[in-house]
């Protein structure tokens, strides 16, 4: 496996993000065609249905990934209480859940600098604080 960086860092499975789609898609906009062209209830009800499925593969994904961010915030405030100088230890509640998520990747000895460059509002989002990382911690144990 290369070594991790803010280019590959993420990870496409393509059983899930490409197969899986195309499984609940293809169906939804075939029954949503039949129930255009012809409308009946048992197209109805499997339009519905596909719907559904649709549904509950996207709020299957966003809980996940949900339940990953939590985890995420967790692990890196007790990596910055740890890490960080006393100064920015005292604000590690100032960080919002997409910074602390954009830090994960910094290693030990660039966190401080970094924190200190988020806390001033230096950043936009999570990935641009990704990109800002020059020494690259990598998360081989992500799913």
């Amino acid at each position: 496996m290369p070594e991790q960086n803010f280019e590959n860092h993420g990870i496409v499975v393509t059983g899930y993000h490409r197969v899986t789609f195309l499984l609940i898609v293809i169906p939804l906009l075939w029954f949503g065609y039949r129930l255009g062209t012809d409308f009946a209830m048992d197209r109805l009800m499997l339009f519905v249905l596909a719907l559904g499925m649709a549904f509950a593969a996207f709020y299957a994904r966003a809980f996940a990934l949900g339940v990953q961010d939590r985890v995420i915030r967790g692990e890196e405030r007790a990596r910055m209480a740890r890490v960080l100088p006393p100064e920015l230890a005292a604000r590690i509640d100032d960080f919002t859940t997409d910074q602390l998520i954009g830090t994960r990747f910094a290693s030990d000895e660039e966190l401080p600098d970094l924190a200190r460059r988020v806390l001033l509002g230096e950043f936009a989002d999570r990935k641009a604080i990704k990109r800002a990382v020059k020494a690259w911690r990598a998360d081989e144990e992500r799913i």
